[in-house]
């Protein structure tokens, strides 16, 4: 079964062949070229060059973005893609070049630091960046964030948590920027959701640098139930580069994760985690997986390759863009039709885009289990049926609280 693309404005096609990287579709049958109004270019900012891991995550996501300009099948529409070398000199160079051939909106870069190299020059033509950047500090002036934010899966995770009883977290941190921004928000959600902070173990970004604040933070989680003021809920916002190394840790302390639950972010969202027992049973926060799942399968298909989990994401940015593309010239990337109330959806749910540039999206919750993960508390479909509390908690974590 397809994957729902529900971007108002767009038509939904077969994928008929592989897509390649050319630019224009051709007209349809019964149309001269005479007959189509000239493209609307959207350009793809990705650092595409050289090799390794964001490499190969930039070639999924370019392969994503011509996933949706094949299925969504506007001919009206081009597609220009250009290598940001990941840095900021590489994107400024190539906003630029595709500003000058005629780009209307900007999708990307991947990396704070290359938005900051194109999004001067996006501004000085009135182009709309879209970037997958997840550094909120990067968002604004034209600047509109498609990634998931730390500021509203913390808020989603913790929200949830505290729905089903939890009142006494701890945390386990990285002493970096992110850490920063995920303690912060951390501190705010549970404060908000009614909970208390019992502790937080910051540990450093470096191999292995986890291991004794883990193993200082179990000690103290024991101790706290010794002393009758146990804490019920571990939170630990990292993903696969770290969490195989806690994994042990959690598991030979002996600490019970039926009595402390174990929350996460949407980068626990990757198979392997199943493997170690210890998370068996933990929350956190991502996109439905089964429109994930229909992708991924016409993904493969396609390309012969499971796509990156960020691919999506692309797809998705895409879509939205070819969607607004309809509009009239000078009307399609305005600030009014990015913003609108009711938002977009895809792959990855139903978003929206701030008027500061920061997104809000609807978020599922799953439950790591023995043979992948169940979502046990069901994204919003729609923004009519998310509850938003105060003008406050908009401007603070821009996130979209449970409804629970």
């Amino acid at each position: 079964m397809l994957a729902a693309t529900l971007f108002a404005g767009c038509s939904t096609g077969g994928m008929g062949g592989s897509p390649t990287p050319s630019a224009a579709l051709a007209p349809p049958p019964g149309l001269s070229q005479g007959q189509i109004r000239a493209p609307v270019k959207i350009a793809l900012l990705l650092p595409l060059a050289g090799m390794g891991e964001m490499a190969s995550t930039a070639k999924g996501m370019k392969q994503g973005a011509e996933m949706a300009l094949f299925e969504q099948n506007d001919p009206n529409v081009e597609l220009i893609t250009k290598d940001d070398g990941g840095t900021a000199a590489g994107a400024r160079a190539a906003a630029d070049a595709a500003i000058r051939e005629g780009a209307e909106i900007i999708i990307g870069p991947l990396l704070a630091d290359a938005v900051t190299g194109a999004a001067p020059v996006a501004a000085s033509a009135n182009v709309p960046l879209v970037s997958f950047s997840n550094n909120s500090q990067v968002a604004g002036r034209g600047v509109y964030l498609m990634s998931f934010l730390a500021e509203q899966e913390t808020e989603r995770i913790v929200s949830y948590a505290a729905s089903k009883g939890k009142r006494r977290f701890a945390a386990l941190i990285p002493n970096s920027a992110y850490g920063s921004v995920v303690e912060e928000a951390f501190r705010r959600s549970v404060q908000r959701n009614g909970g208390v902070v019992a502790t937080i173990e910051r540990y450093p970004p470096t191999p292995n640098g986890m291991l004794e604040p883990a193993k200082r933070l179990v000690e103290i989680i024991k101790g706290a139930e010794a002393q009758m003021a146990p804490i019920d809920a571990l939170f630990l916002p990292a993903g696969q580069e770290s969490l195989p190394q806690i994994g042990p840790v959690i598991a030979y302390s002996g600490l019970d994760t039926r009595k402390v639950k174990l929350l996460g972010t949407s980068a626990w969202d990757y198979p392997a985690i199943s493997r170690e027992q210890a998370f068996i049973g933990g929350w956190y926060p991502s996109a439905d997986p089964a429109a994930w799942r229909g992708f991924s399968e016409r993904f493969a298909k396609t390309f012969g390759t499971a796509p990156p989990r960020m691919a999506s994401a692309a797809y998705d940015a895409i879509g939205i863009a070819i969607g607004l593309a309809s509009n009239a010239p000078g009307a399609r990337y305005t600030q009014a039709n990015l913003t609108r109330a009711n938002g977009f959806a895809g792959v990855d749910g139903i978003v929206r885009f701030r008027a500061d540039g920061m997104s809000e999206r609807g978020l599922a919750v799953l439950e790591v289990q023995q043979f992948g993960a169940a979502v046990v508390d069901t994204a919003p479909a729609s923004f009519e049926a998310t509850r938003i509390s105060t003008a406050d908690q908009i401007a603070t974590t821009g996130s979209i609280p449970s409804q629970n």
